[in-house]
């Protein structure tokens, strides 16, 4: 039975980062198209309907980010954005607005590959969740709302389990500070991010081994949080 290959648009403006993605894809048997600009991603977006899309967000013609919403119509891609160290702000833009993850440039083969494993992992799951996470020491069903750590029940709040609900859900995608916030407890305006790191806090005390060097659910600095299952 023949291969199905994923196919995978390279959204960015310098060519040396655009040929070491392709050689990095091309390697993992991906089908490879590449763009250089807004204009140019949105056509070949519409013609390819990638599985992949790895979008720069400085591009000659605009902000990468304007594409975003463009090809989640077109075909539901995984989107992994490349940024600098300086951007965290649109970092935040990138993923409110849909996009999987975020690689800080520069980076090597093994991180790259890594990051897109994840934001692939993560397509799929949202297409048909699991209505239950289980690693053998926590267990979420998040069907009946059921928690056991360690076969106990972790006593946890409403909103420590919206947390976890969603995390768990998007398993290895970060989530920014505002899609938690409006995703866990949709019904209060008066949440903020303060209060999202107490909660955050209290749910690692309850979940984790260590809750002072956390596994499971992983800050990333002044973007957000992330649930990693273990490997």
């Amino acid at each position: 039975m023949p291969t199905i290959r994923l196919k995978a648009l390279i959204v960015d403006d310098e060519k040396a980062i655009r040929r070491f993605l392709r050689s990095t894809l091309v390697a993992e048997d991906f089908e490879v198209v590449e763009a250089e600009t807004i204009a140019e991603a949105r056509a070949a977006g519409e013609k390819l309907k990638p599985d992949l899309v790895v979008l720069d967000l400085g591009l000659p013609d605009g902000d990468g980010t304007e594409l975003i919403a463009s090809f989640i119509a077109m075909s539901k891609p995984a989107i992994l954005v490349l940024s600098a160290l300086d951007e965290e702000a649109r970092k935040v833009q990138a993923l409110n607005l849909g996009a999987d993850d975020f690689i800080t440039k520069p980076f090597g083969v093994a991180e790259f590959m890594a990051r897109v494993r994840v934001a692939l992992r993560h397509r799929v799951q949202m297409q048909g969740a699991p209505a239950i996470y289980d690693d053998g020491r926590l267990y979420v069903d998040l069907g009946k709302r059921i928690v056991r750590v360690g076969g106990e029940d972790p006593k946890l709040t409403p909103r420590e389990y919206g947390l976890l609900h969603q995390l768990v859900l998007h398993a290895g995608k970060v989530l920014t500070h505002r899609q938690l916030l409006q995703s866990a407890w949709p019904d209060d305006a008066s949440a903020d991010v303060q209060a999202l790191r107490v909660h955050v806090r209290h749910l690692r005390q309850k979940v984790e081994i260590n809750p002072d060097a956390p596994v499971l659910v992983s800050t990333e600095p002044g973007v957000g949080y992330r649930f990693t299952p273990p490997s």
